[in-house]
């Protein structure tokens, strides 16, 4: 790549940046369903024409901004999988930390719990392709954990895909909302114990 493309790929991330950054501002305000391109292009004080030269639809401006979103996830589930303690209590932590994370975006961020809610009822690639990054994070981890003797020998892939599946409910944006209308005895500590106690 020469100086010329290099230059015209940046202004192309640049642009591309400043578009999430509007659709994901005015989404905080107005909502998935009520913000459309129009909206973006009129916060960034260019033609709709423009926004359509780097994005094919408003659904893809939103596939965008779901994934930088779950890029964050990402981010502090790779950072705790790399913390020097046992492979038990980074298991622990992570479904506890994503549990957190969710309910305060439930709490303090409601439009963007709409879109969460929504990307996954509709099964966005997106979705797919965080919850298998996540799966292989897990694994690696429950791999560390029977080489160190905490966890019984085991297929790791099938342990981390049964054990995000019995602690789904702690991080699923809409089963969690369900819960939080219901009387239950159990905490969330209760049932990641319950999900380790299964491989160990």
């Amino acid at each position: 790549m020469d100086v010329q493309e290099q230059a015209l790929d940046a202004t192309r991330q640049d642009n591309t940046c400043r578009i999430l950054n509007a659709a994901e501002r005015l989404f905080k305000h107005y909502g998935y369903t009520k913000t459309n391109v129009a909206d973006i292009a009129r916060d960034l004080g260019m033609s709709p024409a423009n926004i359509y030269r780097f994005f094919s639809s408003k659904a893809d401006i939103h596939h965008a901004l779901a994934k930088r979103m779950l890029e964050e996830a990402y981010v502090a589930a790779a950072a705790n999988a790399q913390r020097p303690v046992s492979a038990t209590e980074r298991l622990r932590d992570h479904v506890l930390q994503q549990h957190r994370m969710t309910l305060e975006t439930m709490f303090s961020e409601k439009k963007v719990h709409e879109m969460v809610v929504v990307a996954m009822e509709q099964q966005w690639p997106v979705i797919q392709q965080h919850l298998e990054r996540i799966r292989l994070l897990l694994a690696d981890l429950v791999r560390q954990g029977i080489a160190a003797g905490e966890f019984r020998e085991q297929n790791a892939d099938l342990a981390a895909e049964c054990f995000m599946s019995s602690s789904v409910m702690l991080c699923h944006p809409q089963l969690i909302a369900d819960a939080l209308l219901e009387t239950r005895i159990g905490t969330p500590e209760d049932l990641v114990e319950f999900a380790l106690r299964a491989i160990r």
